[in-house]
């Protein structure tokens, strides 16, 4: 009799331990996932990190059609030109990064500035400003290098010209800039042969990605 009680008692000893063990069994299996799972986490976030930071390096933005601005050429006349399929044109909230100034295209603003011959005294939002490019605008700019009798003239052809704006822009490069949707180049002034060429090929030129789209309407400053 004590003997079958004394087995009985080892038996359930053993089983107590058995249990203890396979539990501290299942505590070191979840140490180690929870470990492995902590360093595919870090490990992650410092792979994004990189990546985040390549492309913040290399100048590539969002703000395109394709996640990175198109490269430009150089036409023989000296006529810059992008490929107009691949700026964005996603309508934003926020202010948007261009690579180039004025900007020739790319993500902006669903309200576009009016662009029926307006010609405006101070700069304007690029984020309108290219939504006006959009609906076919030509946007003539200027610095404060641009001659006055130059300026004067070009506003004239502005204002009589629907789908046309002027404005502005004191860090461009040269002192007249043309830009329509994808294409840019610089005049030497008003009387340059270059500008009637350019408003003639792109006020509401094939470049346009929204051919007939309003210019009036919209935001005027």
């Amino acid at each position: 009799m004590g003997s079958a009680k004394n087995s009985s008692t080892a038996a359930r000893k053993a089983r107590i331990e058995e249990m203890r063990r396979a539990e501290r069994a299942r505590d070191r299996r979840g140490r180690i996932l929870t470990i492995t799972l902590s360093a595919v986490v870090v490990a992650g976030l410092v792979v994004g990190g990189v990546v985040l930071f390549k492309k913040a390096d290399d100048g590539s933005s969002d703000d395109s059609a394709g996640g990175k601005w198109p490269k430009s050429t150089v036409s023989k006349d000296g006529e810059r030109v992008w490929d107009a399929k691949k700026l964005g044109r996603t309508h934003v909230a926020e202010k948007v990064d261009y690579p180039m100034t004025p900007p020739v295209g790319g993500n902006h603003n669903q309200v576009w500035m009016n662009c029926n011959g307006d010609v405006y005294n101070k700069e304007l939002p690029e984020v309108n400003a290219v939504h006006s490019l959009e609906h076919g605008a030509v946007w003539v700019t200027y610095n404060e290098k641009a001659k006055s009798a130059d300026l004067k003239k070009l506003e004239a052809k502005v204002k009589s010209t629907p789908y046309s704006l002027m404005s502005p822009v004191k860090e461009q490069k040269d002192p007249i800039m043309l830009t329509a949707w994808g294409h840019q180049r610089t005049v030497t002034g008003a009387g340059d042969q270059n500008v009637a060429k350019f408003f003639a090929k792109y006020v509401q030129g094939k470049q346009t990605p929204e051919p007939g789209a309003a210019c009036t309407n919209g935001l005027a400053k």
